[in-house]
């Protein structure tokens, strides 16, 4: 248990009220002699691709491997060669684009909006070339990147939509895709979620999933999932081990009945934020319809970023950075070192996360608030 009054994220605290059901989601698994794959697995996939009204989900290991999958499967498949390129957000955690490059492909940076930190639309003409072929929009933060912009611009150019949901389960756009739809995870072409533990969905380990309307999709991703195989001993593709664990399954089977009464706290306590945090220094998300968001952090821009930490550390809050270090930034991709991200940078050192969890009050939240606006007065 952390020491801080109002600590950032508390997992023990989250589980709590799930403790039975998933105690008792272990033990059916356990009972049930079958410890890969099976029912569990079946039943998950079945309710997520319900909730997000897909007609697939393919459970994987974790978000990074749904990516991955994702890309590799459209390879298989002939839509995508090794070498084309894929739009991403320069500002996003780095799973984005290692997804990309695993797969062959190179990932064309698109900065950010400084307001939404979402990838910004208005910049994809400008950053289109002839290699692109596809577009990896990230819901970052909980907040859903899918606008009229985006959506005309993929059809003009005839590119590939793939969602990175790894934040965003059960967040809304604002703008319809071509069937209809608005859910998250629905929008593009296929989409991956991870339900690491932090998520607001979330396993107690690794677990990710692969949602689409593509039939031959799908198939694809099961497949690859599994050694590469269609039927036992039968491999029709160079694959991989990336199955979901059905103990994972079991787990999210249990609380993801719940989950709308997560994002509902959560939209809460960032309406809480949005009206009483009221600090000059202090810059607050912009989101244009807070009840389609769904929350997964509450990021704050400030200028005197270590400074604002120290003062909520030294006054029982915890915080945290998402993400001081941008993809381009990293060591393991200098070649792109040289980019000028200027927005990008300029939110990697100023963001601050603030708690935005059920572990979190609204009583808390109204008494972090006013901590924030005491900071520098």
């Amino acid at each position: 248990m952390s020491e801080l009054k109002y600590p950032f994220l508390d997992l023990g605290v989250i589980n709590a009220p799930f403790a039975g059901a998933l105690k008792e989601a272990a033990a059916r698994v356990i009972d049930s002699g079958r410890y890969v794959g099976g029912g569990e697995c079946a039943d998950f996939e079945a309710a997520l691709a319900a909730h997000t009204g897909t007609a697939y989900a393919v459970g994987v290991s974790n978000g990074l491997d749904a990516l991955r999958l994702i890309f590799k499967s459209y390879i298989e498949l002939g839509r995508l060669s090794k070498g084309d390129a894929v739009m991403v957000p320069a500002n996003t955690y780095i799973a984005s684009v290692l997804a990309i490059t695993d797969s062959g492909l190179t990932p064309v940076f698109v900065e950010p909006d400084a307001l939404t930190h979402n990838l910004d639309t208005s910049r994809l003409e400008a950053a289109m070339t002839p290699a692109v072929k596809a577009i990896l929009t990230v819901h970052l933060y909980g907040r859903p990147c899918y606008d009229e912009a985006l959506a005309s611009f993929a059809a003009r150019h005839g590119l590939i939509i793939v969602e990175d949901n790894a934040q965003a389960i059960g967040a809304d756009a604002a703008t319809p895709s071509p069937r209809g739809t608005t859910r998250t995870g629905s929008l593009g072409d296929a989409a991956a979620f991870s339900f690491y533990p932090t998520k607001n969905l979330g396993a107690l380990g690794d677990a990710g999933a692969v949602t689409t309307n593509d039939e031959e999709l799908a198939r694809t991703v099961r497949a690859l999932a599994n050694y590469g195989s269609d039927t036992r001993y039968h491999n029709i593709y160079q694959g991989y081990n990336c199955r979901l664990d059905p103990v994972q399954a079991a787990f999210l089977l249990a609380k993801l009945p719940y989950l709308e009464r997560e994002t509902a706290h959560r939209r809460r306590l960032a309406a809480i934020y949005d009206s009483e945090i009221d600090n000059p220094a202090v810059h607050k998300p912009l989101v244009d319809d807070p009840d389609r968001a769904v929350w997964h952090q509450y990021v704050l821009t400030v200028e005197e970023r270590d400074a604002f930490r120290q003062y909520l550390a030294d006054n029982g809050v915890g915080t945290d950075i998402h993400y001081a270090v941008p993809p381009h930034k990293q060591p393991c991709y200098i070649a792109f070192a040289e980019l000028q991200l200027p927005v990008t940078e300029y939110l990697a050192s100023r963001v601050v996360s603030i708690p935005i969890s059920s572990g979190t009050s609204e009583a808390d939240a109204r008494a972090i608030a006013g901590i924030i606006n005491r900071f520098n007065q």
